[in-house]
């Protein structure tokens, strides 16, 4: 089992693949006007005007859903997903999209109970029947003063709280963050040594962290496609698992184990030029 493993999903662009804001404004007709908006406003805030508008014009509630239980997803992230969770990894979700979005999309597409947490902007439907989109962050507070992250989300934060809010009995859990935009940076540069990230190639966060891979204290292994974050995902759950046997083995038996070696090997890790 994968107990002692925490795997956090990035969702747009990693769990499915577009993001899913743009997927709701450009398939129910609005694209104009959210270009037209977008330099005026952050995204968070303007997201939250596009629904006004979309209510204005007609557009419903059901109306959303059904655009969102169209949105594409790579046909090997929901197995990958299920069969994480029935090793007993611990999945959440750390996404600057909005509850509403996500909730729908996982419960369509049938995962929403591998995920034992959702960090996200809050996303509800008010009593005119219009979606309203909110920011992680209070704005009205102090603002959290990471200059990597937009005002309404620092993904690092809550990687941090994760981390913290782990017991003495869970401190050794090893965490793996998938992501693949720039907003995935901050929390890559939270983890420990011990931890791992996969970044998606040639996606912005893959371009930050390549700058200087020396910044990341995690493995880093990159993935390109659902497939290869499926394959690359089970290797590193399987290798870490066997790690802790080897070490649960040695311990309790207190003799010198062989130095492990994966089945399988794993592509080779970041390398960084000095």
């Amino acid at each position: 089992m994968a107990s002692n493993i925490v795997v956090v999903f990035d969702f747009d662009k990693t769990i499915v693949e577009c993001d899913s804001d743009n997927w709701v404004v450009d398939e129910l007709g609005f694209t104009d006007l959210f270009n037209e908006l977008f330099p005026t406003m952050p995204w968070n805030n303007l997201m939250d005007k596009m629904m006004m508008e979309l209510h204005s014009h007609g557009k419903t509630i059901e109306d959303i859903v059904e655009v969102l239980k169209r949105i594409p997803i790579n046909p090997r992230i929901i197995p990958s997903i299920k069969a994480a969770y029935a090793l007993g990894c611990d999945l959440r979700v750390v996404s600057d999209a909005n509850t509403f979005f996500i909730e729908t999309i996982l419960k369509h597409f049938g995962i929403r109970e591998c995920f034992s947490e959702i960090n996200t902007n809050p996303g509800y439907v008010d009593e005119e029947g219009r979606l309203r989109i909110l920011p992680y962050h209070d704005l009205n507070k102090p603002p959290h003063k990471c200059n990597l992250c937009p005002p309404n989300m620092c993904k690092g934060l809550i990687i941090n709280r994760i981390q913290d809010s782990l017991s003495p009995c869970e401190e050794n859990k090893r965490f793996i963050y998938l992501g693949d935009g720039s907003g995935d940076y901050c929390p890559s540069l939270r983890l420990k040594e011990k931890d791992f990230v996969m970044p998606r190639k040639n996606f912005p966060v893959w371009d930050l962290i390549c700058k200087d891979p020396s910044l990341v204290k995690a493995k880093i292994y990159e993935w390109s496609d659902g497939e290869d974050q499926e394959r690359v995902l089970h290797q590193l759950i399987k290798n870490i698992s066997m790690e802790e046997n080897v070490q649960l083995i040695s311990t309790e038996f207190k003799k010198q184990i062989p130095p492990f070696k994966a089945h399988e090997a794993l592509p080779k890790a970041l390398s960084i030029k000095i």
